[in-house]
């Protein structure tokens, strides 16, 4: 396509030429208000040169048209997947596409928009649109569509007008959609274990008055149904029992007629924080392995440890006299019958019965495990003997009982099969293939059958290292006063802080350390789910952010940890639950995903898009795809049944011709033909 036009290369600055046209004005002024003869003709010769001056050209530009792009944008994110709005969308997607198609000179593009796998920032369409859009001039954009519930994040703050074209919206869904939602409110991030925290929650039912019962599930496990007002504000208190994340899941139960149950559940993550942990540990005769024990306790900052050494029972008689003492009686009401319940841990370190407890002391510390303390009994040769503590009430905690035998001989601990698969010893330096050999010991009790888990087996396979729960409570018992000997490095030592250091933290419930735990981590997209202490494959159920439901089965290894892994595209909370009633959760960026909050479609956050724009705003349930039309640019772009797509007319040059209008020698020749024709008639 050929365009014409015409454009100047002035021989001289226009300024220059500006001049000179103004003298040559003033001249013809002159000659005209002294009506001198010829004047018409110098009027002319000045006007020639004048133009030889200007240089006028004709340009013929050879132009390529461009086509206008019209981009139509489509939110696939997880709140247009509620209901029939795929359907929708992809119906609408197919008819505007084609009919956008069949206009002359408009080219369609097509941006499809879904969820950020594990970021949390809502439906960002505009975001999209400039991504689409980066390699196109505002001076070819016709127009945008949005294909959208109206759930948009990122409405910029001029609403859309920089764009240069229309913006139209066509919304999914129906108008008038009731959606039932739990909202989290203020609630702490921290709080003490052992203690109770207040949440906050709000039942959102717009247009709905009542209440509304709403299941609380704490680490996966029912803990409550209560009833609450809907639309009113709401609080809870849940206790805080283990450190580390303590999860609170809040479901609503289904309002009448409500558009999806995806965002009836919240679920919210409580750190739990162990203010002091109190240990008290009671030590008998005095050995070489007593300070083992004390250094495991000391070692940590955070431990409040009460230490008592029974170095002179009640019974012996010396003659010394009391002021002489240096060492306080034993408090033995106050810490075994009043303040027993305040302990997290205690450990008796080769005690021996010797009338200091009486016998309801140790009913009292046996009911103290059964109801959730932890005991560690760190036993050696009075273990065997008629004064031990087995021969007390808390035999029946014990998961040990000895036969009446002490091994004196050197032997190297070994793992058992189930101790190499309990977390407490797993990965310990020794445990791998070609790690070095741990050291000897040097005496072991035997006992008789052992209940719980053998971690550690000594001399002919007999337990040493044994675990076991009781009632709410756990008791671990160390069958050997030889520890202390890895803390001397003998024979290269073994590791007996870290060991000594998990006992007391699987005693005292560390979630890390559960041997039958349920774990689930988010790892580059994917879903890490871990089943420990399995002996076959675990079947489980992942449950997605948006409610469905599919099946895992988790292939053991040869730690006992059966492991599988999803892909975890949608951001949200994901629920892990095993046929046995273990139940884990991992969170895909935020366990309450912007995006799932409000599901119902609205026109109202677009509405001023279109209106800034001059575009057009349409329900898809109610007239269907509007008629695409091509508009003049600047004027309406839409209205009922319609919407317009600016004619922009963009094109690029491929090429230009120069002809001069004002051929300098023609010029100069017909000047001086009208200098002569006018000297001619001034001599008449």
């Amino acid at each position: 396509m050929s365009h014409h036009s015409i454009a100047f290369a002035p021989l001289f600055p226009w300024a220059v030429i500006a001049i000179l046209g103004g003298m040559a004005l003033l001249l013809v002024g002159i000659g005209v208000w002294r009506r001198a003869s010829g004047t018409l003709l110098r009027a002319l010769v000045l006007a020639l040169l004048l133009a030889m001056l200007a240089n006028p050209r004709l340009l013929a530009e050879n132009r390529t048209p461009l086509a206008d792009v019209a981009l139509v944008v489509v939110d696939e994110s997880p709140s247009q997947a509620i209901g029939d709005r795929p359907a929708q969308t992809r119906a609408a997607t197919d008819d505007l596409t084609r009919r956008l198609g069949q206009i002359k000179g408009l080219e369609v593009r097509v941006e499809r928009v879904g969820a950020e796998p594990g970021i949390d920032r809502g439906t960002r369409l505009f975001e999209a649109m400039e991504r689409a859009l980066a390699d196109v001039p505002r001076r070819r954009l016709a127009g945008v569509a949005l294909i959208t519930d109206g759930r948009v994040h990122d409405v910029p703050a001029d609403s859309g007008r920089s764009l240069g074209a229309p913006v139209h919206t066509l919304l999914t869904g129906q108008r008038g959609e009731r959606d039932r939602r739990l909202v989290p409110g203020a609630s702490p991030a921290f709080a003490l274990v052992g203690e109770s925290a207040t949440l906050a929650f709000r039942v959102e039912d717009q247009g709905a008055t009542g209440e509304a019962v709403v299941a609380v599930r704490v680490d996966g496990k029912p803990f409550a149904a209560i009833t609450v007002p809907l639309n009113r504000d709401a609080t809870l208190e849940v206790p805080i029992l283990h450190a580390g994340a303590n999860v609170v899941e809040l479901e609503a139960e289904a309002g009448p007629g409500e558009l999806s149950l995806v965002n009836n559940r919240a679920a919210l993550s409580l750190s739990g924080v162990r203010n002091r942990l109190k240990v008290l540990l009671v030590s008998g005769e005095p050995h070489a392995g007593e300070r083992t024990w004390r250094n495991l306790v000391k070692s940590d900052p955070a431990v409040d440890l009460v230490h008592f050494t029974i170095l002179r029972p009640p019974e012996k008689d010396d003659q010394t006299p009391i002021r002489e003492m240096s060492l306080i009686s034993f408090p033995v009401r106050e810490l075994f019958e009043e303040k027993l319940g305040e302990f997290d841990l205690i450990i008796f370190d080769r005690y021996r019965r010797r009338g200091v407890l009486a016998p309801a002391y140790y009913r009292n510390l046996a009911r103290y495990v059964r109801n959730g303390g932890a005991l560690l009994a760190a036993v050696g040769p009075e273990f065997a003997e008629a004064d031990g503590i087995a021969e007390s009430a808390l035999a029946d905690v014990l998961p040990a009982l000895p036969t009446g035998a002490k091994l004196e001989r050197e032997f190297r601990p070994r793992l058992t099969d189930s101790g190499r698969r309990h977390p407490v010893m797993a990965g310990l330096p020794g445990t791998k293939p070609g790690d070095p050999p741990w050291g000897s010991w040097m005496r072991q009790i035997e006992v008789g059958t052992a209940k719980g888990t053998t971690l550690l087996s000594g001399i002919g396979d007999r337990p040493l290292v044994v675990l076991d729960r009781v009632g709410e409570g756990r008791v671990a018992m160390v069958l050997s006063d030889t520890l202390w000997l890895w803390a001397r490095g003998w024979e290269g030592g073994g590791p007996h802080a870290e060991m000594t250091r998990r006992l007391a933290h699987w005693l005292m419930k560390e979630p890390d350390l559960e041997e039958n735990a349920l774990l689930a981590t988010m790892a580059g997209g994917r879903l890490e789910v871990a089943a420990r202490g399995a002996t076959g494959p675990v079947e489980a159920t992942i449950t997605a952010p948006d409610g469905t439901r599919n099946p895992l089965v988790l292939q053991p290894d040869p730690e006992g940890v059966a492991r599988g892994s999803v892909d975890a595209a949608q951001t949200g909370l994901w629920r892990i639950a095993t046929a046995d009633g273990r139940v884990a959760l991992a969170a895909a960026g935020q366990a309450n995903p912007v995006e799932l909050a409000e599901l119902t479609a609205t026109p109202q956050r677009l509405a001023p898009v279109a209106q800034a724009t001059g575009g057009a705003l349409a329900w898809l349930a109610e007239g269907g795809v509007p008629e695409p039309r091509r508009v003049a640019p600047g004027s309406v772009a839409g209205g009922p049944g319609w919407m317009g797509f600016a004619e922009k007319g963009d094109y690029v040059v491929d090429g230009i011709r120069e002809i001069a209008l004002a051929p300098a020698l023609a010029l100069a020749l017909l000047g001086l033909g009208l200098l002569l024709a006018a000297w001619r008639n001034e001599t008449r």
